[in-house]
């Protein structure tokens, strides 16, 4: 809709004037409220937010709801389209200029989503807290409950939506006292109902999700996954950018990602993923992994104490994926390891890393069914499939410490396929073995040598810190302390090394043979881990000494 303004002038010409329709706000609160009302102003709100289905928004208008007030109920908005200039906008109001601006609470106990986006585009939420703490008696039962959902179906096309400074916390789709079955933690995704935190659904391969920003949003505590997109076999998921957020006490992964490309991971802080610290949780997970996705950057994450019986690394390369780069990562703590890339991915790399103290699982302990490792390309891609690849790994420049009595597992996969591993610090006082058996089809790879390997100039704290039995060796091994400021602590800082003229020996990163495409990018990196550029030579490690 336009308005026209009217204006005649000394020749009595007429003059047209086109304006944009004037946007409005619509107000919500819980007590105050009356859906009789016009919710236009702040004395005037909609009691309930179920009253948005008889509004008609238009680009520009903006759904309010009262700071620091619960809402009883889900925020769904279905078939509404802003505009790139002009988005719809869904925050909160102070009930008094001079209240605190506490976030809007929506209580979604019982109910299958806190906020539901379905087929709208140009929409931004923002500035409110979504809690979902099991059914609420008498209530329908879903297929999961999400803390916030945005999906489509069909031929419909969900683009251009930012979450941001958003709380998800407690979302559980069981009641308390509720307990996992034993072999449910054994399974690869989980098979019963969950509560998860932020999901991304497209599954019919002609719908389209894209361009979304989850930004500054902090999720805790929820049943499985934190952030999880599911898109269909045509990677129908696309352009989304997930950029420093706080994850914590996830039962599942803090985030997961299938069928998508052109994706950028960066900023986040991911805490205890496959946390088990109540019994309705899955108890597994990575603090970020991906399936079947193409060209993904994971960087400047911080990964900290994944827990679970599988998996459960930092971040892990699940199969089917090309072009995923895994860089400037903090890894700390994670019981099931720091690199792990699976069958059929191709040109994938971790690079310019800090990992410290990963891989700590024990198979047969505490219900563990995988070793922890610093280093597995496992060629894994399902149990119906033979061992494949993975093709032209890149793992360079990485510094892995690991502390005394923490016994670093490793494994290659005798079917790999192109294997770069030059500049990295081994600095593993605890020795390092070789295992293999974590998964079927389990072939013996110690006298398999995988074809097109690049192994040499990788520092290594003694000669017990990589397997003698392991198929694929240095060519040209450094031995000898890096001198870290404070080995064991838990910070990028703690892992500068001293021991400058070993650091200075690094080398250039070239393409492995028969690969015409490397990485996204390119192999030559600007400048380290802590941002200082790396002028000429890279040194040793994930950091460039002076």
């Amino acid at each position: 809709m336009r308005l026209f303004i009217f204006a005649f002038c000394s020749s009595i010409a007429t003059i047209f004037l086109p304006l944009e329709s004037i946007s409005k706000d619509y107000h919500f609160h819980p007590r105050m409220g009356n859906d009789r009302n016009d919710g236009l102003t702040a004395a005037s709100p909609f009691r309930s937010l179920s009253a948005l289905s008889g509004l008609s928004l238009s680009p520009g208008d903006r759904i309010l709801l009262a700071a620091g007030e619960v809402f009883n109920e889900s925020l769904s908005l279905v078939n509404v389209f802003g505009t790139q200039q002009h988005p719809i906008i869904v925050d909160l109001y102070p009930e008094r200029r001079s209240a605190t601006l506490e976030p809007a609470v929506i209580n979604a106990a019982g109910l299958t989503n806190g906020i539901l986006l379905q087929h709208v585009r140009h929409v931004t939420v923002r500035n409110l807290k979504v809690i979902a703490d099991g059914p609420a008696e008498g209530s329908g039962m879903a297929d999961m409950r999400t803390g916030i959902m945005v999906q489509c179906s069909g031929s419909e096309r969900v683009a251009f939506i930012t979450l941001e400074n958003l709380r998800v916390e407690d979302v559980f789709y069981e009641a308390k006292g509720f307990v996992r079955d034993a072999g449910e933690i054994r399974t690869a995704n989980g098979t019963q109902r969950y509560g998860w935190g932020i999901r991304l659904i497209a599954k019919d391969p002609g719908s389209l999700i894209e361009e979304i920003d989850i930004r500054r949003c902090r999720i805790r505590n929820v049943e499985h996954t934190g952030i999880k997109l599911t898109g269909a076999n045509t990677q129908n998921i696309r352009h989304v950018r997930i950029m420093d957020n706080v994850l914590s006490h996830t039962g599942g992964p803090g985030m997961q990602m299938s069928n998508v490309r052109m994706v950028h991971v960066a900023g986040n802080d991911i805490d205890h993923s496959g946390s088990n610290d109540d019994a309705r949780k899955w108890g597994r997970g990575s603090g970020i992994w991906t399936w079947g996705a193409s060209s993904v950057l994971i960087e400047k994450n911080r990964l900290t104490n994944a827990n679970g019986p599988g998996d459960s690394a930092g971040g892990h390369i699940d199969f089917n994926c090309d072009n995923i780069v895994f860089q400037y990562n903090f890894s700390a703590g994670n019981a099931g390891g720091f690199c792990e890339i699976l069958g059929n991915n191709y040109n994938c790399a971790y690079r310019y890393n800090i990992s410290v103290n990963d891989g700590h699982r024990i198979k047969g302990e505490n219900g563990a069914f995988q070793e922890g490792k610093i280093f597995w390309l496992s060629g894994y891609q399902g149990n119906s499939q033979p061992k494949r690849g993975p093709v032209n790994s890149y793992v360079y420049n990485n510094t892995i410490y690991a502390r005394k009595g923490l016994l670093a597992k490793m494994s290659v996969e005798a079917n790999a396929s192109g294997i770069l591993l030059v500049n990295n610090i081994f600095h593993l006082m605890g020795g390092s073995k070789r295992v293999e058996e974590d998964q079927k089809k389990y072939k013996d790879s110690s006298s398999v040598v995988p074809d097109r390997v690049v192994f040499r100039n990788n520092l290594f704290f003694s000669k017990d810190a990589w397997p003698a039995n392991i198929a694929i060796q240095d060519s040209d091994p450094l031995y000898g302390d890096a001198g870290f400021k404070n080995p064991g602590g838990m910070s990028p800082l703690d892992y500068i090394p001293t021991n400058k003229d070993l650091m200075r020996k690094g080398m250039p990163v070239a393409a492995l043979p028969g690969d015409a495409f490397t990485l996204p990018g390119g192999l030559r990196m600007a400048y380290d881990i802590l941002g200082m550029p790396i002028e000429g030579r890279p040194s040793m490690g994930a950091i460039q000494v002076r």
